[in-house]
């Protein structure tokens, strides 16, 4: 029998081609740097040809490389096609999962679901991945992640969505601020206010800029934090007021601090949601999963 490349030594040569780093490329494939240079050597032995040019600080690919790259990253998505096959014929939510998870969303989420999930469902795997939603959705696209809960509205073409719940903003100030006596806060009383929100790349910053935008403001962060944590003691230290999910409200991320929550007269929210690769062939695996997590919320 002829001898072929194994599914490994593609893996290596499709890591070498999207990073052009041999360390880096050895990272993503939780090797070292020497095993990988082996096996692109190795690779290079069997196919008789010269993948990858190498100096001290370059790695470039050759011609034939590249195109050799190319065919390689179709054949890892076929071996994934494959292994999702399989995993579909066997009974719902066995096997393994790699789930990703922005940041907004699973310390609040995922404590209330998972010990129930895995109490129901013990031949379940979930390797969870956090990650902000850019970067989330491209692993994902990439067949790095097979799923991911993330917040809605969000451009998820090719993907298809579960909607799990509808997470209602709520303003957050100190109990000494003027608006904390009151029932409910219009966003028009936003206008004039120090509003403090997550940095880029948080996709629940985007969500309260556009719950802003339909009260007619065009609110600008006086402060902007990496988590929502930091956001509530910046808050509960009076230097500003923000907006805060109902799933953080609910899993007491405000406890123990002087700060006050009041109802949107709007009722803005976001949703949030469960999505998946069209092309997953698990698609029966992930309606169930989203109802799972839907129905262990209420």
């Amino acid at each position: 029998m002829k001898l072929l490349p194994s599914l490994k030594q593609m893996e290596y040569l499709v890591s070498l081609a999207e990073t052009l780093h041999f360390g880096r490329a050895a990272a993503r494939c939780n090797i070292t740097p020497s095993t990988l240079s082996a096996g692109i050597k190795e690779l290079e032995k069997i196919l008789g040809v010269s993948l990858a040019e190498r100096t001290n600080r370059h790695v470039l690919l050759t011609a034939i490389g590249s195109e050799i790259a190319a065919r390689a990253r179709r054949l890892l998505g076929d071996a994934e096609q494959i292994m999702e096959l399989a995993a579909a014929n066997k009974a719902p939510l066995t096997g393994s999962i790699n789930l990703g998870v922005i940041p907004t969303i699973s310390p609040f989420l995922l404590p209330r679901v998972l010990p129930a999930l895995n109490r129901q469902y013990p031949q379940l795997r979930l390797h969870l991945r956090e990650e902000q939603t850019a970067p989330l959705l491209t692993r994902l696209r990439a067949g790095e992640v097979d799923a991911a809960l993330i917040a809605l509205p969000y451009d998820i073409e090719g993907l298809e969505s579960r909607d799990i719940l509808n997470d209602e903003f709520q303003f957050a100030c100190t109990r000494e601020h003027p608006y904390a006596r009151k029932k409910t806060v219009p966003l028009a009383a936003l206008d004039d206010q120090p509003l403090m929100l997550l940095e880029e790349g948080h996709c629940l910053r985007g969500h309260a800029l556009d719950a802003c935008r339909l009260g007619g403001l065009q609110a600008r962060a006086q402060f902007e934090a990496s988590s929502l944590h930091t956001l509530v003691q910046m808050v509960a230290a009076g230097i500003g007021v923000t907006l805060l999910p109902k799933l953080a409200i609910d899993a007491g991320i405000t406890l123990g601090t002087d700060i006050q929550l009041i109802p949107l007269s709007s009722r803005q929210s976001r949703g949030i949601g469960l999505v998946w690769r069209q092309s997953s062939l698990r698609r029966q695996e992930f309606e169930i999963l989203a109802r799972e997590i839907r129905e262990k919320l209420d």
